[in-house]
């Protein structure tokens, strides 16, 4: 399951940074949770098919440009952690935007069943049992 899983999330990335909204819902399951980066700052959890097409229009609505760079994966066999960083400009006050960005994949049955953003990659790593 490991090369599958990364592969899973690489997929999953691919299609946020095109914004192909149908490929990404693909890739994950009917009850599906999302809890991005500023989910602590926004407190809004996003769930099913409904939950990824508002925080797609929510991203195109605030952010001129928003970008994820993958670095490097980890996969536990139950969780996969891509380490990166985001990128993005503000669409209304144009200010660029650059942060690192640890995200855990959660997945059942060959798709995603959660996300989980952090700011942190120590805290990512953490919350998906692997340490720093």
């Amino acid at each position: 399951m490991s090369s599958e899983g990364v592969e899973i999330a690489k997929q999953a990335i691919r299609a946020f940074n095109e914004r192909e909204i149908d490929a990404f819902a693909a890739r994950t399951t009917p009850d599906f949770e999302w809890s991005p980066s500023m989910v602590a700052v926004e407190g809004e959890t996003f769930v099913g098919r409904e939950g990824i097409d508002s925080y797609f229009a929510r991203l195109e609505e605030a952010w001129e440009r928003f970008h994820i760079h993958q670095d490097r994966f980890r996969d536990s066999g139950e969780v996969v952690v891509m380490l990166g960083r985001l990128e993005g400009r503000g669409r209304s006050s144009g200010v660029p935007v650059e942060a690192a960005l640890g995200m855990v994949f959660d997945l059942r049955d060959g798709a995603i069943s959660r996300i989980r953003g952090y700011l942190d990659h120590g805290e990512a790593m953490r919350v998906a049992g692997l340490g720093d």
